[in-house]
């Protein structure tokens, strides 16, 4: 058994072997098992109990090996994360940086990012029909700057609000309706 390891697992399926022996037998192999995840290195006293602990003890060694591979990999995750700079922690290349568990940025036109936000060229296209890349990127600073508030889901839905709040004067003016405007001359 691993050092302070409290529990161990004894799968269902023994239970048919179980039933084929009468209680005494059943006490016997029972003992067993725990004196054998105690280390208590037991010595069957019979053949019957050896032959029905075998697999028992081949599914234990089984499941030790897991539990100290997982427990080494979270120590080795822990230690990272403790013996990491913040900068260490962030994600830098934004084309495979994770959002959440389930959703992957996979744009490679990225106009900027930073920590796991980003812009993408089409949207940073969008905000630029209406706004002058110079507004532009003096939000993107003023969002990258603010460290108060980190809610922010999509870079390019907070820059858009922050450039409507920022230039009220600012209206989307449709192509069409312009040149009828223009045409007609009606300011």
């Amino acid at each position: 058994m691993a050092k302070d390891k409290r529990g161990f697992i004894l799968y269902c399926d023994i239970l048919h072997t179980v039933e084929k022996l009468n209680d005494e037998q059943a006490g016997k192999l029972f003992k067993h098992i725990l004196q054998y995840v105690n280390d208590k290195n037991p010595v069957a006293d019979d053949i019957l109990t050896e032959v029905v602990f075998e697999p028992i003890k081949q599914s234990l060694k089984r499941d030790l090996e897991k539990y100290e591979n997982i427990r080494a990999k979270n120590k080795e995750n822990a230690n990272k994360r403790w013996n990491a700079t913040a900068s260490e922690r962030m994600q830098v290349d934004t084309k495979n940086a994770v959002i959440d568990s389930d959703s992957v940025i996979v744009s490679k036109d990225i106009y900027r990012s930073f920590a796991h936000l980003s812009i993408s060229i089409i949207e940073f296209n969008k905000l630029s029909e209406t706004y002058s890349k110079q507004q532009i990127d003096n939000i993107l600073d003023e969002i990258e700057n603010n460290r108060n508030n980190k809610k922010y889901t999509s870079l390019y839905l907070t820059a858009k609000n922050w450039l409507k709040r920022n230039n009220p004067e600012e209206k989307v003016v449709d192509p069409l309706v312009e040149y009828v405007n223009k045409t007609l001359g009606i300011k």
